[in-house]
């Protein structure tokens, strides 16, 4: 069974890293995980709308707002009913407790720190993915 990835990252250069490290990942359920991406909440919303995701891969820091408002939404019910609620990491260059705290009280599973090893990546994606 293939899973489905949702990206949502507003920095090019950190989609294109996450996409070469899950492709060339050694465990399968990463590799072969279909990733989709978004740069804003607006496209995060569109794309979970339109399909289920397995994960969501969130940075907390996007253009349009705060990556904490769609987990709220998530965890509160708003997303599509006839699905299971994707897990969701939190992705952040900011590694105060409180914000770590502050994600999974939002309704995260989860919480990465940027810059992160790649190993910590698929470690983190294959742990969910299981």
């Amino acid at each position: 069974m293939s899973h489905r990835i949702l990206l949502v990252e507003d920095e090019e250069l950190n989609r294109m890293l996450v996409k070469a490290v899950l492709s060339r990942a050694g465990v399968d359920a990463v590799r072969d995980a279909e990733l989709v991406d978004a740069t804003t909440l607006a496209e995060a919303r569109a794309s979970l709308r339109d399909g289920a995701y397995d994960l969501i891969l969130l940075d907390l820091n996007l253009p349009d707002g705060h990556g904490l408002s769609l987990a709220r939404e998530l965890r509160a019910g708003e997303a599509p009913a006839d699905r299971p609620k994707p897990v969701v990491v939190a992705v952040t260059a900011s590694v105060l407790p409180q914000d770590q705290k502050d994600a999974l009280d939002a309704g995260c599973d989860d919480f990465l720190d940027k810059p992160y090893a790649a190993a910590d990546l698929v470690a983190t994606v294959a742990r969910h993915l299981r």
